[in-house]
């Protein structure tokens, strides 16, 4: 069974949708007394990261986040569930996550762009897998799909890490993290439930975790 993270942060039905289409049972999830109950965990966002955790902390699902992820159950961050993941973004002000992966989430540097693009960054973009030291082969998220693949974007802040969490990196005026691994912890800035095919291959890859 796989348990996705309601709290009230979005509309999560796509989400839900999503692993019906690949055949897997995923149900909301509000109660953090209950997430140890599942196989594996998604946690999904649209909106603001200090009022994400704002959300979490105040039942105690952040606390009970971390207990899912250091029980070695795999877990999955999306969008701004992905950026939750890290220690802090600069979003607003300065937000404290759940440092469940070394880094930080910041604003897109429009200074850096060579020519004229919009924040947030929005639509279809190119991931592409990488590899390094600590990763020799592809991460086991990305299975069955090219080295290069389209997914669809909606953000304006991504995450900033060393480069041994980093499984899938995308160019938008600069490169930058798109896809995290630490274990059995996963992150995903694009949005797989609104991927189409290459989407739904992600999904169905976690599935089988």
């Amino acid at each position: 069974m796989i348990g996705i993270v309601d709290y009230n942060m979005g509309n999560l039905a796509s989400v839900i949708n999503a692993f019906a289409k690949v055949g897997a049972d995923a149900r909301l999830e509000s109660d953090p007394n209950k997430l140890a109950s599942y196989d594996k965990l998604i946690l999904p966002g649209v909106g603001a990261f200090g009022d994400a955790m704002e959300h979490l902390k105040s039942n105690g699902m952040d606390e009970a986040i971390k207990a899912y992820a250091n029980s070695g159950k795999p877990l999955l961050g999306i969008c701004l569930g992905m950026q939750l993941l890290f220690e802090s973004s600069e979003e607003f002000g300065a937000n404290e996550g759940l440092s469940l992966i070394e880094g930080k989430v910041v604003a897109f540097d429009e200074s850096k762009f060579d020519h004229k693009l919009k924040v947030p960054h929005m639509g279809w973009n190119e991931l592409f897998q990488v590899s390094n030291e600590q990763r020799a082969v592809s991460s086991e998220l990305f299975n069955g799909l090219t080295n290069d693949f389209y997914l669809y974007f909606v953000h304006s802040y991504h995450a900033v890490c060393d480069d041994k969490y980093a499984i899938g990196k995308t160019h938008y005026g600069y490169e930058f993290v798109s896809a995290v691994q630490n274990g059995n912890i996963y992150g995903i800035q694009p949005h797989p439930e609104k991927s189409h095919e290459n989407g739904l291959k992600i999904i169905e890859n976690f599935a089988k975790l």
